[in-house]
């Protein structure tokens, strides 16, 4: 079994992939993994195994289509979790989240069609069903983003279910909630929260922090992602839900407790443009055909993060160095 991974040495992609090589899903224990990988400032080889016998990493690009001719054969499926996947940069510039999310998942599709080569998940977001003021969207709802990212990984989910119905190629697509977990950059809010609270400094807060999200352990994400590749029906859509909803201001409150800091900490800024209000996704479907079932609780994950983050400095301060651009909640 050899399978692609592309976007590998991200946070999500990047997690996936230890545990495949750690032989952490049942009949993958001997995969030969290649991760695919542009290595932009979100990707780390540093959270990759590189020295794994069963690892082959490849800095590349999905929009390099002689690349990719030469990476798939050979290869009996593939992950899709390349994307541009910060909304604050995205509403800065969408460019890239175009160029990325919607162009190079065509790209990669074309090649896969043209090698004959899948299934292929394609990793997504419940982001691209915009905002929900009551009850919980199911894979059936009308895709309406609301932001650039969103826009562009919508695009992609399209072209994914096109690319089934018009050529028969076997995508797959998933749509998760808000991922946490270690290994996670520091533009997003947890980490940003999390590094900024450990070095005594404050949090940006939108708004009145009453936007809603639900929150999903990076593993328990990964795991359904395999769920999918392995179970999952060619053409269909899986939403994987947390079961955990918080406003942003009651995120806040945790990660204060967990950093021994208190409300001084917190500084409101200027709600984001277009900032959605609330997310929800129904997730009896997963549920019921693959028997998906998260096992890490909120309480136990975050404690692991900030244990994470207070011993691993190494890993992050030079992001913080880096990269001007952090998450607000």
């Amino acid at each position: 079994m050899r399978i692609l991974v592309t976007g590998g040495a991200g946070f999500i992609g990047s997690h996936y992939v230890r545990t495949l090589l750690a032989g952490g899903y049942e009949g993958f224990e001997d995969a030969r993994v290649t991760v695919l990988d542009k290595l932009s400032y979100a990707g780390n080889t540093a959270n990759l195994p590189m020295d794994h016998p069963r690892l082959d990493f490849v800095r590349g690009d999905i929009l390099n289509t002689e690349l990719l001719d030469h990476l798939l054969p050979g290869h009996d499926a593939v992950v899709h979790f390349a994307a541009e996947s910060h909304v604050d940069r995205s509403v800065a510039g969408a460019a890239a989240f175009v160029t990325t999310n919607v162009l190079g998942t065509q790209s990669l599709l074309d090649a896969c069609l043209r090698l004959d080569v899948g299934p292929v998940v394609q990793v997504s977001t419940d982001e691209v069903y915009g905002s929900i003021d009551s009850g919980a969207w199911t894979e059936e709802e009308p895709l309406l983003p609301n932001s650039p990212y969103s826009a562009s990984k919508a695009a992609a989910d399209l072209l994914a279910r096109s690319y089934h119905r018009t050529h028969g190629l076997d995508v797959r697509v998933t749509r998760c909630t808000n991922n946490y977990g270690t290994h996670q950059h520091v533009e997003k809010l947890i980490p940003h929260f999390v590094t900024r609270l450990l070095r005594g400094m404050t949090v940006p807060l939108y708004g009145d922090g009453s936007n809603i999200r639900e929150w999903l352990h990076v593993d328990d994400h990964c795991r359904a992602v395999q769920l999918v590749l392995t179970g999952g029906r060619a053409g269909e859509i899986y939403n994987i839900g947390g079961a955990t909803a918080l406003t942003n201001r009651e995120m806040t409150e945790r990660l204060l407790d967990l950093c021994d800091a208190d409300f001084s900490s917190v500084e409101y800024v200027e709600d984001r443009k277009g900032h959605d209000l609330r997310y929800a996704i129904d997730d009896r479907k997963i549920r019921a055909e693959l028997g998906y079932a998260p096992r890490r609780t909120l309480d136990e994950g975050l404690r692991e993060v900030v244990a994470w983050y207070r011993d691993r400095p190494d890993w992050w301060k030079p992001q913080t160095d880096a990269t001007s651009q952090g998450g607000a909640a």
